[in-house]
């Protein structure tokens, strides 16, 4: 009786919780087409622009398509490869690989690509009763990334399988179509608002890469300085830290990592010391700045603020210090490591027969440089709360 009373008027008790009256709860499979992709033949598959494009579990990430990584797909389809073309609205979804990411979908709506053929390992989720800007927020809601990722089985983390009868049966709640239409004209309005902003963020990026470069080759000087610029090498500016850790097997160590492009560092997770294998860690603190060895020719490199004082990183991580903070601001390198030339040189300085395999070596950069002001280069930026 105490349940029923909690529960506003017009609304009803379900298995997935309190919802409005007239919504109902059903299966996905009752609602949509679940389809999975089709094993291409992968003598017919080439690194070279094509018409048709191989859509894998591999181009699918954090919620986005990345077509740059796809395989092309040569000759005429024939007529069971041509079930497998993507159609717009069309949502994908990958079936193995980063099922554990249960915090984000995997999975992407088709909008107006053209000629990509859906791999096997992911799935489709076509609708039939349902509107498919509302199944794809549906898709991508909390409730369905629980149940989805509680589906999983056949091993943990990267290696869990989702299949298709699983999905089928994942319960939704379903409003009238006119309350999903509404609600998808609300949620694309906010999309449309979210990407004009993203526009206008991506021209500031541009016009921020155009003063730097101005800025660190001293072609625009700040007013209050004047004098000769000097170039000077890596190796008399910075020095590599090597700092000790005592190994306690039950500390819970948190883990950072650097993300490529220059994106800065983020907490990968939280380990006790017993569950970590490659028993390596090093405390990275305030001011020093990582260098990723297998991913620097990607841009992994950034500077520890307080936010990461004392977290741990692996042995793969180089982390270099100022020698005299009079002569460089560590902050002012952050930024020089964003610079076209940097990315060059950390190129130059990595080697092995391909770019995923490349190794870092730190003496080769260490002979390389960059110009500084005689006088002492200081994070102007950061002072005067710009940044």
């Amino acid at each position: 009786m105490t349940e029923k009373t909690n529960i506003p008027q017009g609304y009803k008790n379900s298995p997935l919780g309190i919802i409005p009256q007239d919504w109902e709860m059903k299966r996905l499979g009752d609602v949509a087409e679940v389809k999975g992709g089709y094993a291409f033949d992968s003598k017919k598959m080439s690194d070279t622009p094509l018409q048709y494009q191989i859509v894998k579990m591999g181009n699918l990430y954090g919620g986005t398509l990345d077509l740059s990584r796809c395989r092309s797909y040569w000759g005429t389809l024939n007529e069971i490869e041509k079930d497998y073309l993507l159609k717009e609205g069309d949502i994908i979804i990958t079936l193995t690989g980063t099922i554990g990411k249960r915090d984000y979908g995997n999975s992407v709506q088709i909008k107006k690509e053209k000629n990509l053929l859906l791999n096997q390992r992911n799935a489709k989720i076509v609708s039939k009763t349902i509107d498919n800007c509302f199944l794809f927020f549906v898709v991508n809601s909390e409730r369905f990334l629980h149940q989805f990722f509680y589906s999983s089985r056949g091993g943990t983390g990267s290696q869990t399988n989702v299949g298709i009868p699983d999905i089928e049966d994942i319960r939704i709640i379903v409003p009238s179509i006119k309350e999903q239409e509404g609600i998808s004209n609300i949620v694309n309005l906010w999309d449309t608002a979210i990407e004009k902003q993203s526009e206008l963020v991506e021209k500031l990026k541009l016009r921020k890469r155009a003063l730097m470069q101005q800025l660190f080759t001293g072609k625009k000087r700040l007013p209050e300085f004047s004098g000769e610029w000097k170039k000077r090498t890596y190796s008399s500016i910075l020095t590599e830290v090597k700092r000790s850790l005592k190994w306690d097997e039950n500390e819970l160590y948190k883990l950072i990592s650097v993300r490529r492009r220059s994106e800065g560092l983020f907490f990968r997770e939280s380990l006790y010391g017993r569950d970590i294998a490659t028993k390596n860690l090093r405390p990275a603190k305030t001011g020093d700045f990582l260098i990723s060895k297998m991913q620097i020719v990607h841009g992994a490199s950034g500077l520890v603020t307080d936010e990461f004082d004392d977290a741990k990183i692996s042995g793969s991580y180089i982390s270099l210090v100022s020698k005299d903070s009079n002569i460089l601001d560590i902050r002012y390198y952050n930024f020089w490591s964003q610079m076209p030339i940097f990315y060059h040189q950390t190129f130059v300085s990595s080697f092995g027969v391909h770019i995923e395999k490349m190794t870092f070596d730190l003496d080769t950069f260490m002979s390389f440089g960059m110009p500084l002001a005689y006088r002492r280069a200081t994070c102007h930026c950061v002072s005067n709360r710009i940044c």
